[in-house]
């Protein structure tokens, strides 16, 4: 039989939270919890596969005495018993303390396939699946939108969803997946349901129990802190345009558009970009360290993006600029690295290098990390780079800050990593107290330097022997040949599609509106669930985090789970047939009428 273990998260109705700008708190109290709906469709996912071949599914969770009725929900949907790891001891864990604990939980029992969540919505770091596999040893898939089970259950086939396609992955089991949207439906338990979970059993696990060590749990194995939050909360204008012919109510429109700079070369929010410094001799604090990410060839920008904003700190933290390359036949892109901004490039490139394997570059990453001692390790907020980072976190044992939107350093040089929570409108400064400190940070928030080409680049090979035999296989990767997912990150103009445009037939005519205005496509999830658009330009709770000079919502209602994807937009125009949809609460300008 095979052995199942889903981990679960009991979060907050992110739309019900409120922040307290007195006490600089969120106020939680009165805010109802449910399952975090990555890990409910694992579990939903779980049960489908039951269908097929004998499976017992354990749901496992840690919290406070009211997580309970997580798992009593997962158990009402199917799942045979729960694991509760509630203690106070594991009050206040970072996502390396939480990993452990899970880890330390699930090494009780022997397990053939680990699910988590892609994300948790209230966190949104990604980081407890990888750190969890790394924990245990096992092979990770993260973003897992399929799953096959082989007739001898010793394998998995998997569809892994990646920045510009999916991939098709052969993985021997045991293993670790993240479960990403649509893997299972989003369903929920009836009455009946919850009372007959009721007499299902559920295990509660204290830190002794799972550890005679319990130093390395809750705050005292928690190696990054928050510092005091703060709520970027912006207010619209809210100017609605009505009761207009179509081409006046455009023309007001425009006009308003226009006077607020929009369609000029530059983010109106955006400095200009500073010159790259001259080339820094090596520091005594050590390098501050980008891990450079290729897509078809080219350099990504968020690459650019982060040695123009380690330029502004590195010198006065005695450090320097280094770019870190793995992949194979890269050395061309080390004259661009330079010019952007690297005083030296280390490089790994092997033939079995080619392909982005987890545990192939996590030890290529972790030993460099060992042996040069950086002062930084900044790596891009992309599906590959939070797959690496939490996974090289785990198994050197530092703290982790996810999808960063902004970087500094504290008087004691200390680097001061911003991190955005419930969909941008609360950030929280994060720090850590080990070395090097790592963060991920989002593609599209920083900005590049200006070039410099004139710089002779420096390169220094890494060792690239001993890197032992990838346990996963790619059997395929399919890729979207439009980018669309890729360009949604950095676009300074977006349109946003919603159900409401009636069908897929009327695309083209809103991709004639992005092609004037030279904007990317987005979707709400109705959108990607009906398979109009791909699911990598879903925005919103379960989809991307947006920030363009100017988004255009088409024929979407508006409710949270959509809104909170867009909330760091300069402008937001909504065109809607619907007076009272929430969209128009959302936004700067709104058209009401047909698109």
């Amino acid at each position: 039989m095979l052995k199942i273990a889903v981990c679960v998260k009991q979060v907050p109705v992110v739309s019900m939270l409120k922040f307290d700008n007195e006490t600089r708190r969120i106020v939680r109290e009165g805010v109802p919890s449910e399952v975090n709906p990555f890990d409910l469709q694992a579990v939903t996912a779980c049960v489908i596969i039951r269908e097929s071949m004998p499976v017992e599914i354990v749901v496992v969770t840690m919290g406070p005495p009211q997580a309970r009725e997580a798992l009593v929900q997962c158990m009402a949907l199917g799942a045979d018993r729960g694991i509760h790891l509630s203690d106070r001891a594991f009050a206040g864990s970072d996502t390396l303390a939480t990993a452990r604990a899970l880890s330390l939980a699930l090494a009780r029992e022997a397990f053939d396939i680990i699910f988590c969540g892609i994300n948790s919505v209230d966190a949104e770091t990604g980081q407890v699946g990888p750190e969890l596999a790394e924990m245990l040893n096992l092979p990770q898939v993260t973003g897992v939108s399929r799953i096959e089970i082989s007739e001898a259950g010793d394998s998995a086939t998997v569809t892994r969803l990646n920045d510009d396609g999916h991939q098709e992955i052969l993985c021997p089991l045991p293993a670790v997946f993240t479960a990403a949207e649509g893997i299972g439906p989003e369903i929920y338990p009836s009455r009946e349901q919850m009372e007959a979970a009721e007499a299902k059993p559920i295990e509660t696990l204290s830190a002794v129990d799972i550890s005679s060590d319990t130093e390395p749990l809750g705050v005292s194995g928690s190696p990054t802190w928050v510092g005091e939050v703060y709520s970027t909360e912006s207010t619209r204008d809210g100017v609605i345009i009505r009761d207009l012919p179509a081409d006046e109510a455009v023309a007001q429109l425009m006009a308003r558009l226009e006077s607020r700079g929009v369609f000029g070369d530059r983010r109106a929010d955006e400095v200009p970009s500073d010159p790259r410094d001259v080339r820094q001799p090596e520091g005594a604090n050590g390098g501050t360290w980008i891990v450079a990410e290729t897509l078809r060839g080219r350099v990504r920008p968020v690459t650019l993006e982060l040695l123009g904003e380690a330029q502004k700190f590195a010198s006065c933290v005695g450090s320097r600029v280094e770019a870190m390359l793995i992949g194979h036949g890269i050395r061309d892109h080390v004259g661009e690295l330079t010019a952007y901004g690297a005083d030296c490039v280390h490089l790994a490139d092997a033939p079995k290098l080619e392909h982005y394997d987890t545990e192939l570059y996590t030890g290529i990453l972790a030993r460099a990390i060992e042996a040069h001692h950086p002062y930084a390790v900044l790596i891009p907020s992309t599906v590959n780079g939070r797959d690496l980072a939490a996974r090289v976190a785990a198994r050197l044992g530092l703290g982790l800050t996810g999808d960063c939107i902004g970087l500094d350093t504290d008087p004691e040089g200390r680097l001061v990593q911003l991190k955005p929570a419930f969909g941008g409108s609360i950030v929280a400064p994060i720090l850590s107290n080990t070395s090097p400190q790592m963060a991920t940070v989002r593609p599209g928030i920083l900005t590049a330097c200006e070039p410099d080409r004139s710089i002779e680049p420096l390169t220094q090979d890494l060792p690239i022997n001993d890197l032992g035999e990838a346990r996963v296989t790619i059997l395929e990767s399919v890729s979207d040949e439009s980018l669309e997912g890729v360009e949604l990150e950095h676009s300074r103009r977006v349109i946003g599609v919603g159900k409401g445009i009636g069908g897929p037939e009327n695309l083209p005519m809103v991709r004639s509106l992005a092609d004037a205005l030279g904007a990317s496509i987005g979707a709400t999830r109705e959108v990607t669930d009906a398979g109009w658009l791909p699911r990598q330009v879903q925005i919103g709770l379960s989809g991307k985090a947006i920030a363009p000079e100017l988004y255009i919502a088409v024929a979407i209602r508006g409710p949270f789970n959509h809104t909170v994807g867009i909330q760091r937009s300069g402008t937001i125009v909504a065109i809607n047939n619907s007076a009272r949809s929430p969209i128009f609460r959302a936004a700067d300008f709104g058209i009401i009428g047909d698109y």
